[in-house]
């Protein structure tokens, strides 16, 4: 078991996160109406708050479920490795690179809506990827696989999905946020720290 007594950080989020995805599922399902990520009301209302509090919102208990799982195996580790403060910024920074990579896709998408933590722990993996490009990770938590490939898979499929999507699709996976969590967890965790890059390419004997 991971000792998340020396991850604050991420024991914080998995604590909030999961409070209040099952408050709203259970008691306050309504909220989903003024919480979700909806680019319409971004884009025309202003509604902003929307960009950070639909993070913390999931469609049902496996949805949660797999996202804090996640965050739990992941999270700790990068925590160790960027400490506390820069963890929250690629954390939080990486959210938001989902969300603005989807306002950006489905700026004209007036039904499109979306819930989720998957930009922001997607960007944790990601970031992770950096420093241990050969590390296993285990894909539907069985299948080895090293991280570098992970990393390339995952953004193949995810750019095949958004061009396969349908304009007016309302439900699904949200793989334009998953990318863009992802591209901005690489982004921010090299201008972080900066010697990464160096490491990365050391680790793949460029």
């Amino acid at each position: 078991m991971l000792d998340l007594t020396q991850a604050p950080i991420t024991l914080a989020l998995l604590v909030v996160n999961v409070a209040i995805s099952l408050f709203v599922l259970h008691r306050r399902p309504q909220l989903f109406a003024t919480l979700a990520f909806r680019p319409e009301r971004i884009l025309r209302h202003g509604e902003f708050h929307r960009l950070l509090s639909a993070g913390f919102l999931h469609v049902n208990g496996a949805h949660l479920l797999v996202n804090m799982l996640t965050l739990y195996f992941f999270g700790p580790w990068l925590e160790a490795a960027l400490g506390p403060l820069r963890y929250l910024l690629l954390y939080f920074g990486s959210d938001l690179a989902a969300q603005g990579l989807a306002l950006i896709v489905h700026r004209n998408s007036p039904r499109y809506s979306a819930v989720g933590a998957s930009g922001a722990i997607t960007g944790v993996v990601f970031a992770f990827c950096l420093y241990e490009p050969f590390r296993l990770l285990y894909l539907f938590f069985a299948i080895p696989i090293p991280a570098i490939l992970f990393a390339i898979g995952f953004v193949a499929l995810s750019l095949y999905a958004m061009r396969s999507r349908a304009p007016d699709q309302a439900g699904g996976l949200a793989h334009e946020a998953h990318l863009g969590g992802a591209l901005g967890g690489v982004v921010i965790a090299l201008i972080l720290e900066p010697a990464l890059l160096a490491h990365f390419l050391g680790q793949l004997g460029l």
